[in-house]
């Protein structure tokens, strides 16, 4: 049984209506959310089919499947203590988890630019486990992806996650967002899929570069998503509020609309801002993506004609 999960696990076998989970073997670059534990690693499959199936109706039929590693003569950190696929409809969730905390350089890259009190900060450095999570399923739609990925890492809450990173985006979020609430009425899914972008799927981050005026603000991670990733040099960090926002907006906007931006195009933001587009240049090398870059610039009403 457990060379069969094993083979499942690494793309061996034909995927089967009914039949047993598969993951994906033509998704080589799959997106991902990682999960800290404030407690040691215990995720016995039953119990953890227990949570998925009650998350949402949608997940009721879900399968778990856990293997727990057997340990190594000389082990290390970065060896697995299990491995699992999670599976519903066309959604294949694979699970690798380790006894140990989170590699600090990583932890600190998502935490230390997230948007919440210092003091639950704390908690995410002194972090005793973690799982990733990867989407090696059927759904090409990436929002579709990363709803799958969140509702496992919601479901891992009742078993001692307390942090959902996104190391991709270089961010991360207090375990409780992505649980059920209230206001949700019962429909878990629908909260996930009309989540900001830039709360956990994609990412927005504050620097301050040395010889340069104001703080710079950008996003990471929006390739996943087709979409460029956005850059504005705000005057102070009292502007991040607005900038989350109007970045979250625009991306929005791409997204519903099927329209593009390019270096060139301008548009205004209420009464008294105006932008333009351009891409990074060689020197702000603080400004890299993985996809598309662009930068919006500050400019004069009367420079441009709005488009």
């Amino acid at each position: 049984m457990a060379d069969d999960l094993l083979d499942r696990f690494f793309g061996k076998g034909v995927p089967r209506i009914g039949g047993p989970a598969v993951a994906n073997p033509r998704l080589t670059d799959p997106v991902g959310l990682q999960c800290l534990f404030d407690i040691p690693l215990d995720l016995p499959a039953d119990k953890l089919a227990v949570s998925v199936r009650e998350y949402h109706p949608d997940l009721a039929d879900a399968t778990v499947e856990i293997y727990q590693v057997p340990p190594a003569e000389k082990p290390t950190p970065l060896e697995p203590v299990l491995m699992g696929l999670i599976a519903w409809g066309a959604h294949v969730i694979k699970l690798v988890g380790f006894a140990n905390p989170m590699p600090e350089d990583i932890v600190r890259g998502c935490v230390q630019p997230a948007h919440f009190d210092p003091q639950y900060k704390e908690i995410a450095y002194r972090n005793q486990a973690h799982v990733m999570l990867y989407y090696n399923g059927y759904d090409q739609n990436p929002l579709e992806q990363y709803v799958a990925l969140a509702a496992i890492a919601g479901s891992l809450t009742m078993h001692g996650a307390v942090f959902t990173l996104n190391e991709t985006a270089r961010t991360a979020i207090p375990a409780p967002v992505l649980t059920p609430h209230e206001e949700d009425d019962g429909n878990m899914l629908a909260a996930l899929r009309g989540l900001p972008l830039l709360l956990i799927y994609c990412g927005f981050v504050k620097l301050e570069v040395d010889g340069q005026p104001g703080v710079w603000m950008r996003t990471y991670g929006c390739h996943r998503f087709g979409l460029p990733d956005l850059a504005l040099r705000a005057d102070s960090h009292e502007m991040a509020r607005f900038i989350f926002d109007l970045f979250n907006n625009a991306l929005a906007y791409l997204r519903s609309s099927g329209k593009s931006f390019a270096p060139g195009h301008s548009m205004q933001v209420g009464d008294d801002m105006f932008l333009r587009l351009r891409a990074r240049t060689t020197d702000e090398w603080y400004l890299d993506s993985e996809g598309e870059m662009l930068v919006a610039d500050r400019v004069a009403g009367s420079e441009l004609s709005v488009s």
